[in-house]
């Protein structure tokens, strides 16, 4: 494996539509069987799996798509959904994401991206914007695909929707083929829809 740094830092301007953001990556789901597939194939492929991941990896919530389809991928941070702060919630980030019309990702794109992802540079940390799934004691839990010097992991963090991040940490979230709602459209449901 080679040593590869980021290239150039992700631009921090805030963005206005999924259409001002380019697709960082294109995935395939649902190239296996079951969650144990999936898991085996980290394991085969050297990609470590940290102890809250192999947890919601093994509970019943955590799922694979039944048939192989294609995800384009968008990289972003949550500075660049126009937050100033330092810090914003994980609720925030999900509401501002899917108002531009990008999607929560599936929890598979997790373990798949860190299968097809295997050039990561050293350093970076991609959080996968995606519903949590709840450990065996309840804690709900989402998704890192990370490299941070040791190897290629997969790790979770806390996914409560009021948990604080950094507005440097950079989300993945899937580009929707749906047409993004206007501004200008939602207001015009709103006054149509008020008594």
């Amino acid at each position: 494996m080679k040593l590869k740094t980021r290239s150039s830092p992700v631009s921090e301007l805030p963005i206005r539509s999924a259409r001002d953001i380019a697709t960082w990556k294109t995935i395939t789901i649902g190239t296996f069987a079951d969650s144990l597939a999936l898991r085996n194939e980290l394991d085969g492929k050297g990609c470590s799996v940290g102890g809250q991941a192999a947890e919601i990896l093994a509970r019943p919530k955590f799922t694979v798509a039944s048939e192989k389809t294609y995800l384009e991928l968008v990289d972003l941070s949550a500075a660049q959904l126009g937050f100033t702060s330092d810090t914003v919630t994980l609720a925030d980030v999900y509401a501002s994401a899917q108002h531009l019309g990008l999607e929560l990702a599936a929890a598979e794109v997790g373990p798949q991206l860190r299968l097809q992802y295997f050039d990561q540079p050293v350093g970076e940390f991609l959080t996968i914007g995606m519903d949590p799934i709840k450990t065996w004691s309840g804690e709900p839990v989402i998704l890192n695909v990370a490299n941070g010097g040791a190897g290629l992991i997969l790790i979770g963090q806390d996914g409560r929707p009021e948990a604080n991040v950094p507005v440097t940490t950079r989300f993945i979230f899937v580009r929707s083929h749906q047409p993004a709602a206007s501004a200008e459209a939602v207001g015009s449901v709103a006054a149509i829809l008020r008594p």
